[in-house]
């Protein structure tokens, strides 16, 4: 009973401040401040949304019953692209955090390309792949790789050094303490890194559907807003938000379950 009543009041403090911006907004959209054509209420917005999604009423005209192909045309562009980065990422950070001669060889190199921002790749990605899937997945790729090479490089290199001379005095070999110590003991920073790229990831591809694809959330958004549909362009956005919480929130239960370790340690320590 008692954690049923805790779960509701985190449920009221959780949505207690969506529910009230949405009340401002309706309110101050409705107030004729601002032409509602410029600022669309959270009602029409909404009731574009769903004919966007179910083919209602034509409301968002061409795009009526579409949402899940746009929908699905984004998310292709973005797992595929994460888990390139993703894949990359952590045999680059682990070799980079383990072995010095990796280090040398490859950090200046990773250093100098990791603060050009990936939108200035825009131009070089359609000369090099024309207007396709390809371009959006390399800038989500480029996106993501950085966030979680970093932190798995460094989720590598604060790995506990007495946990590994213990595991070598054991006699364990240098391909075991990589799977059974330092990966282990990377892994929160693994998956930290995994959480921020999801979100690059996210932001990219909306950033290359507008300028390099013909279809997606992110092609639905800037074509709205060349015909003035601010409806439509809120809705696009609040799907991009919606898929990218929800990808993000898979995430976050594949690290609880790999990481259950982790909390059991936690709740011992506390006990003690």
């Amino acid at each position: 009973m008692n954690g049923l009543m805790r779960t509701l009041s985190d449920a009221k403090w959780r949505f207690t401040v969506p529910i009230l911006l949405l009340l401002f907004w309706e309110a101050f959209s409705r107030s004729g401040v601002i032409p509602a054509s410029l600022l669309p209420a959270p009602s029409r917005v909404f009731n574009t949304w769903m004919d966007w999604m179910f083919g209602l009423n034509e409301s968002a005209q061409d795009n009526s019953g579409k949402w899940i192909f746009d929908a699905m045309a984004s998310c292709m562009r973005v797992f595929t692209g994460y888990a390139i980065a993703a894949v990359l990422g952590i045999a680059l950070g682990v070799a980079i955090g383990w072995w010095r001669w990796v280090e040398r060889a490859i950090e200046p190199t990773v250093q100098m390309l990791r603060p050009i921002p990936p939108v200035s790749w825009i131009p070089l990605a359609i000369i090099w792949f024309g207007i396709a899937n390809k371009p959006a997945i390399f800038l989500v790729f480029l996106g993501a790789f950085f966030p979680i090479l970093m932190n798995t490089v460094h989720g590598v290199k604060t790995a506990d050094r007495n946990l590994l001379r213990a595991a070598a005095m054991a006699g364990a070999r240098q391909s075991q303490l990589l799977r059974f110590v330092i990966l282990p003991a990377a892994m929160p920073s693994i998956f930290a890194g995994l959480r921020i790229g999801i979100g690059s990831a996210w932001m990219l591809t909306v950033t290359a559907e507008m300028v390099a694809v013909k279809s997606g959330l992110g092609y639905v958004l800037w074509d709205s807003y060349y015909f003035l549909r601010y409806d439509l362009v809120i809705a696009a956005m609040i799907s991009i938000g919606l898929l990218g919480y929800l990808a993000d929130l898979l995430l976050k239960m594949i690290m609880n379950s790999v990481l259950r370790w982790q909390h059991v340690a936690t709740v011992q320590s506390h006990k003690a």
